[in-house]
């Protein structure tokens, strides 16, 4: 026969029951508010049905080019995931741009991006995806051609990158955070260099910060990539910010057609998006407060549209 709680014992109890149900409802109020207008777009793309959320703020302008940001969910995640964790479009809401969440293929859905060559699995198809969303927009709404960016997390940002690689042409700068950047390196051959602004946590726990094995990808480590990506777009200055709090931040400046690289370091940080609510994702690690990667990101992008010659 079990031990008969306390007074104070089933107090605490039903307290702690009360605070988790809570919580749930309110997250639950909370992505209902920032998906209420948010409407989900069909379209097939390489003969396949796919989908993607799309925000267009009332701060849009019809008759103004708008920027177009393109945001990228984790693998066996979704876009209202996206939309909760980063907030884009409470930032499109001020800043009146275009808030696209893409939806990945497959179930657990995943984005492709492994250089497989075969047919279901090529990064080619998710590469055609998010040009076709492109295309359909542009032809629906008067989007700025020089301020098209995308950004994603995890499987989300190794898929950004893969884009970078191939939609060059179209995308004036890229985002990851915690990207898992599985994509052969000898396949990546952009047309132009293309900005990048990334974040890392140095104790993820899924995507390792040094690099190596994990979930039978070998993942280079993040200083290394950010250089190698940098020495690409020809960068000749590097500065080092020491660690201010949980932060350190390396910038690769001085590059061909203003392709600034910048690399955001968490310490202690885990799998999780900068600035993101801590209760969203607490079984992927430490999510700092110190810096919001949504505002960061923004801030990158606006100073680096498309150049004129593309």
């Amino acid at each position: 026969m079990g031990r008969k709680l306390t007074l104070t014992q089933e107090y605490i109890r039903d307290l702690a029951i009360l605070l988790v149900i809570a919580l749930g409802v309110f997250l639950f109020i909370k992505i209902k508010a920032w998906t209420a207008e948010t409407t989900t777009v069909q379209l097939t793309s390489s003969g396949e049905n796919r989908s993607y959320d799309l925000y267009v703020p009332k701060s849009v302008n019809p008759s103004m080019p708008a920027p177009l940001v393109i945001s990228l969910h984790g693998y066996s995640s979704k876009p209202s995931d996206m939309i909760y964790s980063t907030r884009w479009n409470d930032l499109a809401n001020g800043e009146g741009f275009i808030a696209v969440y893409p939806l990945a293929h497959g179930s657990p859905t995943y984005w492709r991006t492994t250089g497989s060559t075969y047919s279901t699995e090529s990064a080619m198809m998710d590469v055609q995806f998010i040009s076709d969303i492109i295309s359909q927009l542009e032809n629906k709404y008067k989007i700025d051609p020089t301020r098209i960016y995308v950004n994603g997390m995890s499987n989300g940002g190794g898929m950004t990158i893969v884009l970078a690689c191939h939609l060059a042409d179209r995308l004036a700068a890229v985002g990851s955070v915690a990207g898992a950047y599985s994509f052969p390196a000898d396949l990546c051959t952009p047309s132009r260099p293309v900005p990048l602004i990334a974040f890392h946590g140095s104790d993820d726990p899924t995507i390792p910060y040094d690099g190596g094995m994990a979930f039978g990808f070998n993942y280079p480590s993040l200083p290394l990539f950010a250089e190698n990506w940098a020495s690409s777009n020809n960068c000749t200055e590097t500065e080092s910010t020491p660690q201010e709090g949980e932060i350190s931040i390396t910038k690769y400046t001085h590059c061909a057609q203003n392709a600034d690289v910048v690399l955001y370091t968490i310490h202690g940080g885990g799998h999780t998006w900068p600035g993101d609510t801590p209760a969203a994702t607490p079984t992927w690690g430490y999510t700092t407060q110190q810096i919001d990667a949504t505002a960061l990101m923004w801030q990158f992008f606006e100073q680096h549209p498309l150049p004129a010659s593309n």
